[in-house]
């Protein structure tokens, strides 16, 4: 089993792959009204995938806190973007803990959007965090 946001909808889905036949996709349609946040976030001087750095968030009175984690079932991979629900609160503020010890903090962002953070700049356009591809 592998979970994800597999359409970039904010809304987390659920792949079960079953070794006798096709996987088992589980769409997450979501609830009207209910608002999420996800960080896609690389290290420079933590590891590329910034496995280990951990987010905590405020919005709307409640603090959440997820770490980025790889593996976790067998022959799968879920999304290293960290997702959060945030029910009706309409603005975040995101610390984020980094595996080398730096701390950044991010105030003041608006919900339903995916965030890509790079290591010591913060809020970065998604293809800084993303590997290039290899053209040969």
């Amino acid at each position: 089993m592998a979970v994800g946001d597999l359409f970039n909808d904010g809304q987390v889905d659920v792949v079960i792959e079953d070794i006798d036949g096709a996987p088992l996709v589980l769409r997450n349609p979501g609830v009207q009204g209910r608002h999420w946040i996800s960080f896609e976030l690389a290290g420079t001087k933590s590891n590329r995938l910034a496995l280990g750095a951990r987010v905590k968030i405020i919005a709307g009175g409640v603090t959440q806190t997820e770490q980025v984690r790889s593996g976790g079932s067998y022959l799968s991979q879920s999304d290293l973007r960290l997702h959060f629900g945030l029910g009706s609160a309409t603005k975040v503020e995101a610390e984020v803990r980094w595996p080398s010890g730096a701390i950044e903090v991010i105030k003041d962002l608006p919900v339903d959007h995916f965030y890509s953070v790079l290591e010591q700049k913060g809020v970065v356009p998604a293809e800084q965090v993303r590997p290039k591809p290899v053209l040969r």
